[in-house]
């Protein structure tokens, strides 16, 4: 798990590199279509992949997991990869609403505390690198990635429905499918042959994308849902340091005082989320969506 969150903020920085001349679509779609290849190349996994009962849960998850990498990906173009990255991980404060609505289940009051100090922290990060004509330090690539984390939470709550019937190559196989349908569109429209050196960091950027979507899958036998939403909290910080250290985007002390305050949030509503569906949440219902 600790290896899939490292691999997670990785991904997220060479998805910057990549898109320095390239869109963020672009390098969606590619994430999305090299991500195909487990369930298209190997039998055992094509077969569970093409098992499935509801194919209109299926369809949610994928479609809004999609919008999701693809709002984040272009947050990742147009602003720093930390503050998009840390945008995107704030989903977990709009999955447990969704369940609540959606799924008709209880969340505990309690979430209203750890709540307020993850969206101040957010505010905080925000305002930091905030350009002359921004509202409240917010504007339109900061909300595409706020709305990231609002399709994340989407897709999430559709996966928390689809795995109680669904295998998990079902879901995986949905999401990468109809991720590239989703982002096909932007990444026609947008298209520039990439080079020799754009082909490395997309080839990067899906590799840790493959790698730490695995490794999160295979640890989730064995992690509970309190620990997948601490350690995946991780990548912000990966994401963070990797940007101020090698392509000079800076940390402000109230930058890293947001982030501390964001994640500190983040972490305590997965915990009273936690307490409050006991064993009917499982790590996979909270496992990043990127």
């Amino acid at each position: 798990m600790l290896v899939s969150a490292l691999l997670f903020g990785a991904m997220a920085f060479t998805a910057k590199l990549a898109t320095a001349r390239l869109s963020g679509a672009q390098v969606a779609f590619i994430r999305f279509l090299i991500g195909t290849t487990p369930a298209l190349l190997i039998p055992r996994f094509r077969a569970r992949a093409l098992t499935f009962q509801r194919l209109d849960l299926l369809f949610y998850r994928g479609f809004f997991g999609g919008l999701a990498v693809l709002c984040y990906f272009i947050a990742i173009e147009k602003i720093a990869v930390g503050v998009a990255t840390l945008l995107n991980y704030t989903s977990p404060l709009f999955s447990g609403l969704f369940s609540m609505f959606i799924l008709h289940e209880r969340i505990s009051p309690k979430v209203l505390i750890p709540m307020p100090v993850a969206l101040t922290g957010v505010f905080l990060v925000v305002h930091a690198h905030a350009r002359p004509g921004d509202i409240l330090g917010f504007g339109i690539w900061e909300l595409v990635g706020f709305g990231s984390a609002l399709a994340s939470g989407a897709a999430v709550t559709a996966m928390r429905a689809a795995r109680r019937g669904e295998n998990s190559w079902a879901v995986y196989t949905s999401f990468c499918l109809l991720g590239t349908i989703v982002t096909a569109p932007l990444a026609i429209i947008n298209w520039k042959q990439p080079t020799f050196d754009e082909w490395i960091t997309l080839g990067a950027t899906s590799l840790f994308a493959i790698g730490a979507q695995l490794l999160l899958t295979f640890s989730l036998r064995w992690v509970d849902a309190m620990t997948v939403g601490v350690m995946s909290q991780l990548a912000v910080l990966v994401s963070m340091v990797l940007g101020a250290a090698f392509i000079g985007e800076h940390i402000t002390p109230t930058a890293a005082l947001g982030a501390t305050l964001a994640i500190g949030g983040v972490v305590g509503v997965v915990y009273v989320t936690s307490l409050s569906k006991g064993t009917v949440m499982t790590a996979e219902e909270i496992a990043p969506e990127a």
